[in-house]
This record gives structure tokens, C-alpha cells and sequence, in this order.
């Protein structure tokens, strides 16, 4: 099967590539396209050549399967062609629609000119796999938009559209941009060239020297939190100011350390257990997803509120509801203002957010949201109160409807059991804040149809969320693993560390938040909650006395400006407290306690190991399909390092075994699976 296609328009070449499913430029697309520029250069009738896509995505870039690979070092090379296209003695026009990142954009770049769909999304996202291009991607680019433009580009990874790029001052990047059909446009264009030489080549062009990239470099190693390559690819930019070939030299050479890195290959783990988790046993491409054309919400509380803006944030109508019309004023005042901040930042423009406002319909009575193909219920934390919801929703949702449950623990065979159509109930577990955090945890109750599973993983793309399909059981995978690690940070606490010592040693192995912060953010009355039902169903658990006396001063977090840190009113630092401290130093004394001091890297070793060892519990139990699901559910939803690949990834580049003892030493007896593996030499994968 050809990966590229050949044809003539005038005397115009016209080069398409077809490689599927991405365009990548695996060894087959790269001799392809090369065989066909040398044909187009040889023949006396063609006057210019159009490169082009498939009509969908011009390239995504490299196919990273090929990275270890002979392959990947085959000739062509993506530097060789992209050489040949610029050393060409007749014009070569780009025309890219869809998608033009990575390997596909220095390939672009290496084109004489360049026409471009405005909706067409360009990045050179190489950083978001422990990289940085590796074609000249971080010489070209500085050289047609400027060091600083060029700069945030390569280090942030993030796709612009053309019609942003095309703003900008100065820019070299597109001779034209287009509403209407690419290659055509580009056909047109290279038809208008005639016998133009000498042709542009971007690495003749020179930068401004004196622009100043200390600001971003400030800002990268602040926000970075030990991921290298954005400081790498902006040391390479830098590099832009002199000659080509030596930028392209050190752009080689760092590319090359990069890939052969811990982090880059942890990053890939995450990049290819997040496309893993996509595949569902019983749900194939021949399964029919239903659709859903108009959401209801249940509850205007931050869940809600945070809910219902990932539809409206998507195109989706949204019905939201509450019990009582002040609770429903305060949803959409919590929607308004969050809306117009992001306006005031220049982050959605005003035609956006009226446009997302027109789509909220509010309800005090559950039989408003009667024609809603989906209903999502995001209430209190209570299973008589999640009895009382979907006993109502069941007598007035229309046949065919979806009834989902945003609960973080309890049982959903029970509550798919308050309804006559159990084959309709689904888990869908959003993170908070749920109009931010990616992550959407599809619980599976035993008697939902695959027909519904298969809606809940299109609409979890749809709205932009990373799915995860887990079991049942208290708190499916992320909360339950989340209640091992909790359980580790307060034995710490318990035994002499502080919430800050224990915060910032997490943090600096690469989380956002460590425990202490992000309960203060989450707010402590929801773990409370959990812990007050637990102690109910079991007397005999054991009881977090710190936490809950915590709770019982009234201190839940950043919400009432008090937890385990202090709040200033209107900032979100945390500011240590003398009233935890003082609370740590009772309880130390009542109890006998002499205060340990602690490593960071045992508190990283203590916190991590029982994230494992729980997450060798759920796969072993069949709680998780996969233990790279289990890395996606950690880094998508509660902030563990992407670089360092995801607990169960990390585990195995430690070492099981090292796990194991590091377990035993600390007085918990390994989960089986973990031990089973450990001694056979395995991985969980």
C-alpha cells in the first residue's frame, strides 16, 4: 500500500500523503515522499510541486513506535528530505490543513512557501514526550516567528491555529492562509510563482538578537517541576541567534540524549497507556454509542457547576438542577463569574462565553430534564440521598436515557438498583475542579449495557476528558489507591512530619500539590464525610483523630480560610500554621510520641510504594483492566509526575523487588501480586 500519492494539476506536482492513521513519518511515508519530489524535480513538465495531506491532517510528525528502532535511522532521514525540499530548483508550497505538528511541521518548514487552512492547528509539541524536535524544527521556526514566539511554541508544546500564526508581527511562517479548499489554493498559488529563483529558504534568515527570552526561562523552571526538555528546547532557541548549522548540530545532539532519558520514556508510557485505556473489553467499533444531544445536571454545588461547564464549554446544551432556587442562583453566578474571568484574562472571547450561557437552562423539578439523553447526578456524598435522586430520575427520564453518578466511593450496583434500568446506570467519577482536571473515571456496575459504556467513552472525548474505566468497589481506583496514600502522609504525620515537610518533599519528586495542599484545596470535609460513613459501617476501623479534630475545629480548607494551612483572605498560599502545630504537639504528647525526622526521599519512598502496593491489589482483583490504566488515573486525575510515567510505570523502573522490601521494612505485608512478580522477575503489564 503506497503511503504517498502522485498527481498533476497543469504543472503543478501535486504530493499527498496517505499514511494512516496520524500521516506519521514512519521509514515507508519518508521514501515515499522523497521517490515523489525526485520524479516531480526530474520531469521536464512540472514547474512546482504541492505537498500536501490527506484531506484531513497534513502530518502529525514522527511515528514514535519507530523510536529504538533501525528504522528510525533508515535513510531518508526527516533532516535528509526536508534538506531536499529546500534545496529544490522549483518551488515547493505546503498546503496544510488539519493537523500539521511535530515532524510534520519541520517537514512544512522546509517547503518554500507555505499555504494553510485557518482553522488548521500547528505545534511543534515535542516537549510533552520528554523531547525536543529533532529536524530543525527549534532553528526554523525562531526564524519566521521570532525568538519569543517561537520560543513559547517549542516549550509549551500547544497548538496555534494558522489564523493566530498569521497575526502575529512580522511572521515569515504563512505566505497565505484560507477558508476555502488548501490544495487548491496552493495549487493556485504555486501556479502564480512562475520561475521564482532564487527560492527562499528559511535557514538563511536571520533573528532579532537582542530579544529577551530571561522571563520565560524564569517562568519554565518555576512551572517545570523537573521536567528538563523545555529548558533544553529553550537553550536551543537561544541558539537561533547564530549560525544554522551550529543550532542544528546541538539540536541533534540534545535530541538524541533525550530520547535515550527516563523522563522522555515515561512520558511515552503515559502517551500510549492513555490510548490503551480507550480499548474496553465488550466495546468494539460495532458497538453503537447512543446519542446525547442534551445534558442534565443534578446538584449546582462546585461538582455541578465545574459538570455542567465541560458541556457547555463542548456546544452541549446543559439543564441544571437543584432543590432550592437560591442553591441554582449561586450555580450560575459560580458559572458567570468563572466564564468572565476567563474573559478578563483574554483567555474566551465574549462571543464565546454568551454563546456557552445561552446553553444553560435552569430547573427546580426533575421532570424538566424528562428529555435529556443523559442526567448526571452530583449531590451529597450520601447513599439515602443518591436513593432519593435516582428513585425520581428513574420515574421521569425518558426511555434510553443515561443515569450517571459523579459519587468518589460508594457502590454503584446499589444505586443502579434504586432504578428499574439498570442497564442505563453508569459511574462517571469527574476530579476537581471538574472544568479543569482531565481525568473522568467510567465506573462499570455489573448490569450496564455496553451500549452505554461505549456513550460514556464518546462522550468523555467529546467534552475532552482522559477515560478510565474501573470497577466497583469503595472508591474504584483513584480514591481508594488515594486512601493508601493519605494513610502513609498521616502515619508520617503521626510519627514527627510536618504537612509542609511532607508537601514539599512530594512536590519536589514532581506532584503540583502534596496531600496536605491539595485537601486544603479539595476540602477537608469531603474526606470527612468518607471517614464518618466508614466508621459508621466498620466501628472497628481506625479513626484519623488528627483529620477529623481538624474538621471538628471547623478548619476544611482554602473554603473557610483555614485547614492544615493558613489562608490570607483572597490568596491561595499556604501559610504554615501555629494552631496544626500546636494540635500535632497535643497529640504527640498524649499519646507518648517522641517526633521522628524524616528524608525526603522516605517520604516520597513511603507516599509512592503504598500507592503500588494498593494499585497491585486493585489490578489483582480485576478493579483496573491494566496497570498502565492505574498511571493514567494518577497522573490525569491526581498529579503524579507524567515524566516519571505513573505509580505502577515508576514502580518498575525502581525495581518490583526494591518495592517489596522497601514495603516490608515499613511493616506491610506486600500485595501477592506484587511479591509474584517481584520474585519471577515481571512487570505488571
Amino acid at each position: 500500500m503506497l503511503s504517498t500519492h502522485y498527481a498533476v494539476t497543469g504543472n503543478v506536482a501535486v504530493i499527498s500523503l496517505d499514511h494512516p492513521p496520524v500521516n506519521g513519518l514512519a521509514l515507508a511515508a519518508r521514501q515515499g515522499l522523497l521517490r515523489d519530489v525526485t520524479r516531480a524535480l526530474e520531469s521536464s513538465e512540472i514547474g512546482s510541486i504541492v505537498l500536501t495531506g490527506n484531506g484531513r491532517i497534513f502530518s502529525a510528525g514522527a511515528d514514535i513506535t519507530e523510536f529504538g528502532t533501525p528504522d528510525a535511522l533508515a535513510e531518508p532521514s526527516l533532516r535528509t528530505l526536508i534538506e531536499a525540499l529546500e534545496d529544490a530548483p522549483k518551488p515547493v508550497v505546503a498546503a496544510i490543513d488539519g493537523v500539521c505538528f511535530g515532524g510534520g511541521l519541520e517537514l512544512a518548514l522546509g517547503a518554500h512557501y507555505r499555504v494553510a487552512a485557518a482553522a488548521a492547528r500547528i505545534a511543534l509539541p515535542e516537549v510533552k514526550l520528554g523531547l525536543v524536535p529533532g529536524a530543525g524544527g527549534t532553528q526554523r521556526l525562531p526564524r519566521v516567528l521570532g525568538l519569543r514566539a517561537a520560543a513559547d511554541m517549542i516549550t509549551d508544546g500547544a497548538a496555534r491555529t494558522a489564523a493566530v500564526l498569521a497575526e502575529l508581527p512580522g511572521q515569515k511562517l504563512l505566505d497565505l492562509v484560507v477558508d476555502t479548499d488548501v490544495e487548491s489554493a496552493a495549487v493556485r498559488f504555486a501556479e502564480s510563482l512562475g520561475n521564482s529563483v532564487p527560492l527562499p529558504r528559511i535557514r538563511d534568515l536571520t533573528v532579532d538578537r537582542d530579544e529577551d527570552l530571561a522571563p520565560l526561562r524564569a517562568t519554565l523552571a518555576k512551572r517545570g517541576r523537573g521536567l528538563r526538555a523545555p529548558l533544553v528546547a529553550l537553550d536551543l532557541v537561544e541558539q537561533a541567534r547564530g549560525p544554522f548549522s551550529d543550532g542544528t548540530s546541538a539540536e541533534r545532539a540534545a535530541f538524541t540524549q533525550l530520547v535515550d532519558d527516563g523522563q522522555s520514556a515515561g512520558l511515552r508510557h503515559a502517551f500510549f497507556a492513555e490510548r490503551a485505556a480507550q480499548n474496553v473489553p465488550g466495546v468494539t467499533k460495532d458497538t453503537t454509542a447512543r446519542t446525547v444531544s442534551k445534558v442534565a445536571v443534578v446538584g449546582a454545588g462546585t461538582m455541578g457547576t465545574g459538570i455542567a461547564m465541560n458541556f457547555l464549554n463542548a456546544g452541549i446544551p446543559v439543564a441544571l438542577s437543584e432543590s432550592s432556587r437560591e442553591a441554582l442562583l449561586r450555580g450560575v453566578a459560580t458559572i458567570r463569574r468563572t466564564y468572565e474571568a476567563q474573559v478578563e484574562k483574554g483567555r474566551l472571547a465574549y462571543t464565546a462565553f454568551v454563546d456557552r450561557m445561552s446553553l444553560l437552562e435552569t430547573s427546580l423539578e426533575y421532570a424538566d430534564l424528562a428529555s435529556c439523553d443523559l442526567v448526571i447526578e452530583a449531590v451529597f456524598e450520601d447513599m439515602d440521598v443518591k436513593r432519593a435522586v435516582f428513585t425520581e430520575l428513574d420515574a421521569v427520564m425518558k426511555p434510553g436515557a443515561i443515569l450517571a453518578s459523579n459519587t468518589s466511593t460508594l457502590d454503584i450496583d446499589l444505586i443502579a438498583e434504586f432504578t428499574r434500568r439498570p442497564s442505563d446506570v453508569v459511574g462517571l467519577h469527574f476530579f476537581s475542579p471538574a472544568n479543569v482536571m482531565s481525568l473522568l473515571e467510567i465506573v462499570r456496575p455489573k448490569k450496564v449495557s455496553d451500549e452505554v459504556l461505549a456513550t460514556a467513552l464518546e462522550v468523555a472525548r467529546r467534552i475532552g476528558k482522559v477515560p478510565v474505566v474501573a470497577g466497583v468497589c469503595d472508591g474504584f481506583i483513584g480514591n481508594r489507591m488515594l486512601a493508601r496514600y493519605r494513610r502513609a502522609a498521616d502515619d508520617l504525620l503521626e510519627a514527627g512530619a510536618s504537612p509542609g515537610q511532607i508537601d514539599s518533599a512530594i512536590e519536589q519528586f514532581g506532584y503540583a500539590m502534596g496531600p496536605y495542599r491539595a485537601s486544603d484545596l479539595s476540602g477537608g470535609d469531603i474526606g470527612w464525610a468518607v471517614r464518618k460513613r466508614q466508621y459508621l459501617e466498620n466501628p472497628d476501623v481506625r479513626r484519623n483523630e488528627i483529620a477529623d479534630e481538624l474538621c471538628e475545629m471547623g478548619r476544611f480548607g482554602q473554603k473557610t480560610g483555614a485547614g492544615w494551612y493558613d489562608y490570607e483572605d483572597g490568596r491561595r498560599d499556604a501559610v504554615p500554621s501555629p494552631v496544626v502545630a500546636e494540635l500535632l504537639a497535643s497529640y504527640y504528647q498524649r499519646n507518648g510520641i517522641r517526633p521522628q525526622s524524616y528524608s525526603a526521599e522516605s517520604i516520597v519512598q513511603r507516599l509512592v510504594f503504598s500507592l503500588v502496593d494498593e494499585g497491585a491489589r486493585i489490578l489483582e482483583e480485576g478493579i483496573a483492566l491494566r496497570a498502565s490504566d492505574i498511571d493514567v488515573v494518577y497522573i490525569a486525575g491526581y498529579g503524579f509526575p507524567r515524566y516519571r510515567g505513573g505509580p505502577m510505570y515508576y514502580a518498575e523502573t525502581v525495581g518490583l523487588s526494591t518495592v517489596e522490601a522497601a514495603l516490608r521494612a515499613d511493616g506491610i505485608e506486600p500485595a501477592p501480586l506484587l511479591v509474584e512478580l517481584a520474585r519471577d522477575g515481571r512487570t505488571f503489564d
